[in-house]
């Protein structure tokens, strides 16, 4: 059945979360991030959460979207293809913040359907805390024809990166991230339900992927201070494996509304991308 149309534009009651100072740094904790501005309250500033803890906080105004009966929604053929992240203002231990979920397009594909998902958080003050895009694709019969037929996006050739970042995926890591971000699907945790889903097995989140790339814009690009890091993009393009090493290459790509733009492809062992499309912008 495909997804409902008549859904577009669907908004969700909003979600309250109270943000612990225990639940974000065991989610810095999980993707290996030690950064001082997560754990020591001496700091200027004080402690501030990681820019990817947002997805804790709007997780269950995403389910309340993605339960939908309405939708039809067939988790079974869901693929999460891309992620889009604006973080406008930190999160801070002991905020109450407040999300919504928004179904915001429907379309249709060759080998399947997207939908986007625009996910708004608020702090206690009114304050945007994050903007996202979670756009997912439910893959359609298998049809090699239409596969072929559909476009693909052309990476541009950017010559030498600035810096390239190699970073080494626990074997655990899937385990603490699925407790820390409350991500439980059984793909993450489970050899044999992964490979039931035709994986070869266990596969590390996408988010979680993302977020060790958003370690290497902090560490490299924003002199380590997360708070200069506020937008992060990224297409999913394969599974990483627990126990892999992941390379990611940055390149500078301009200016936009202020901000400092990089481009970024993170790699799996054989040199295949795992992340296409990535973009960070960072505050000057």
């Amino acid at each position: 059945m495909p997804l409902n149309t008549a859904c577009v534009g669907r908004e969700y009651p909003p979600v309250t979360i109270n943000v612990t100072l225990d639940a974000l740094q065991k989610y810095a904790r999980a993707y290996n991030d030690d950064n001082p501005a997560f754990f020591d309250a001496s700091r200027a500033g004080g402690i501030v959460a990681p820019p990817m803890f947002g997805v804790t906080v709007t997780w269950d105004a995403l389910m309340k979207a993605m339960m939908d009966p309405d939708l039809h929604v067939d988790l079974l053929r869901l693929v999460h293809g891309e992620q889009d992240m604006e973080f406008p203002n930190p999160i801070r231990p002991g905020d109450v913040i407040t999300a919504t979920a928004k179904v915001l397009s429907i379309e249709a594909k060759s080998t399947g359907e997207t939908m986007t998902v625009e996910l708004k958080a608020a702090n206690q003050k009114g304050q945007p805390v994050q903007k996202t895009h979670f756009i997912i694709f439910i893959r359609g019969a298998r049809n090699r024809d239409a596969a072929a037929a559909e476009p693909r996006p052309v990476e541009p050739d950017r010559g030498a990166p600035l810096f390239t970042v190699a970073q080494t995926i626990d074997k655990d890591q899937t385990f603490r991230y699925a407790e820390a971000s409350g991500d439980p699907n059984p793909i993450h945790v489970d050899e044999n339900i992964a490979k039931m889903a035709g994986l070869p097995g266990i596969i590390v989140h996408g988010l979680c992927t993302m977020a060790f790339t958003s370690k290497v814009a902090i560490e490299k690009l924003c002199g380590g201070e997360p708070t200069r890091l506020k937008r992060l993009r990224v297409r999913f393009s394969r599974p990483v494996l627990p126990g892999q090493t992941i390379t990611t290459k940055v390149w500078a790509d301009g200016e936009r509304n202020g901000r400092k733009v990089f481009a970024y492809e993170t790699f799996n062992p054989d040199g295949h991308a795992v992340i296409k499309g990535g973009v960070a912008e960072v505050a000057s």
